[in-house]
């Protein structure tokens, strides 16, 4: 059976955990960063996501890979700080914040990014080895179907089944939880995807629509 979070222990520590990790999943690396470059505002332009790719949609991959970059280390840092101090169970709390920060940011009226890099972080901080796989179940889907949010959705899917398999029970209920929400944030794209309108990796559609894949 798995073994569920203690919900009603010291819960001011885990609402500080909670409230932490939102604080850091919340900033808005993509927005920052194109204002930074000058590009004025990432939400003006394509899908109006704040996420790696619209900011590749401005042309400029340094500035893509620099938010793909701070995306997920919020999460990666959110979880190292917290577990460095308090503990797994508290770092998985601070993880969870940094997921729903980065989705339901509160600087931008609670629309932020899909997720994708963010999980990752989180995935990569709290148990490295899931981070591999996860990555590897990507590149695996990305190379033979050629769609992002197709990959990005099979590896999260994968994940949760990973971590209660190697007998990591409270990490897969968080997993679990985050996965759905990531599910919810790629409607659309699942909406494309069964219509057969998703663009490709690599298009030249992909480029200039406005449906983000799995940013």
């Amino acid at each position: 059976m798995p073994d569920p979070i203690s919900w009603g222990l010291a819960w001011p520590y885990y609402l500080a955990a909670l409230v932490f990790g939102y604080l850091l999943g919340s900033i808005p690396f993509g927005l920052v960063i194109t204002r930074m470059a000058g590009l004025g505002d990432i939400r003006a332009i394509g899908s109006g996501n704040i996420g790696t790719t619209n900011v590749l949609r401005t042309g400029r991959k340094s500035l893509a890979a620099a938010t793909l970059l701070g995306d997920a280390l919020k999460g990666t840092v959110a979880v190292l700080i917290t577990r460095y101090f308090y503990g797994v169970e508290m770092a998985l709390i601070a993880g969870l914040g940094a997921f729903l920060g980065h989705l339901f940011p509160i600087w931008l009226k609670f629309r932020g990014g899909k997720g994708v890099a963010t999980y990752l972080g989180i995935l990569l901080g709290i148990y490295w080895p899931a981070f591999f796989v996860f990555a590897g179940i990507w590149i695996a889907m990305a190379v033979v179907f050629r769609y992002s949010s197709l990959s990005a959705l099979m590896a999260s899917l994968a994940t949760p089944f990973l971590l209660y398999s190697v007998g990591q029970f409270q990490m897969a209920e968080m997993f679990l939880a985050m996965t759905l929400l990531l599910w919810l944030k790629h409607n659309e794209n699942i909406h494309r995807l069964m219509m057969g309108e998703e663009s490709r990796i690599g298009s030249k559609s992909g480029a200039e629509s406005g449906g983000d894949a799995g940013a």
